[in-house]
């Protein structure tokens, strides 16, 4: 995303730090590196200003540091790591069912950088809206707690439309219905209160969803039907929003 003068990069992937047991178990599909994927669209990673990781969990962090002989370095060396306060120190003190998820190597390297930046995230409680926080001009960020604490949901206007990057509160079009939650997710009850605060809101103002985890759908939009809020159009992101 490019808002201003920044370059926006959210979410890095797995990366390739892992051997091939490592990645055997996850079946990543398609894959390149963030390097040849910038590549294609005429971007390098040294012209990437900011990345905004939603959460720290190593399918989404693990291409922020790459592997180069012994040393762990951030694949984008002049770019602003951006991570939630609260996630960054449940990182650094996970509960022992999240801890798998994190991984020293993708994590520290970040901070001994000096390329982090937390994101402060003040008290709010409601039963009815999500927690908003601001990021760039073009870019404002859904605070949930259900999947990971502090996990960060970007919602980027795009020619005065709004694409939801969905991360893992909705990691597929197949979570849309309010009953299909995770297994990864810590508080699985608050996903479901988060999931339907979230897919109200989006019906009401016919946001695009895109899914960082679905191999089969890139975006949709949605609509209500006799089962609930369903997916109504799924689609190619370029066909939709360029």
């Amino acid at each position: 995303m490019i808002d201003g003068d920044r370059k926006i990069l959210i979410d890095t992937g797995m990366g390739n730090k892992q051997d091939a047991k490592f990645f055997s178990h996850y079946y990543p599909h398609d894959t390149v590196s963030i390097a040849d994927a910038l590549q294609k669209l005429n971007f390098t990673v040294e012209e990437i200003t900011d990345v905004l990781l939603t959460h720290l969990h190593f399918d989404h962090v693990g291409g922020a540091i790459s592997k180069n002989k012994d040393q762990y370095l951030p694949t984008f060396p002049n770019a602003t790591y951006w991570i939630s306060e609260p996630q960054w120190n449940l990182a650094l003190h996970p509960n022992k069912r999240e801890k798998a998820s994190f991984l020293s190597e993708n994590i520290l390297p970040i901070e001994a950088s000096r390329q982090l930046k937390l994101i402060s995230i003040p008290l709010f409680a409601s039963k009815t809206q999500l927690q908003e926080i601001h990021f760039s001009p073009n870019i404002s960020c859904y605070v949930v707690n259900g999947h990971t604490q502090g996990m960060l949901i970007p919602k980027i206007n795009i020619n005065n439309q709004s694409l939801v990057y969905m991360a893992d509160l909705l990691p597929s079009v197949g979570h849309i219905p309010l009953p299909y939650v995770m297994g990864y997710d810590m508080q699985p009850l608050i996903t479901l209160e988060e999931k339907e605060i979230f897919l109200n809101e989006a019906v009401k103002n016919n946001f695009t969803l895109f899914f960082e985890h679905d191999a089969q759908n890139e975006c949709c939009q949605l609509a209500i039907t006799e089962k609930g809020i369903r997916a109504s159009k799924v689609f190619k992101l370029p066909n939709k929003l360029a």
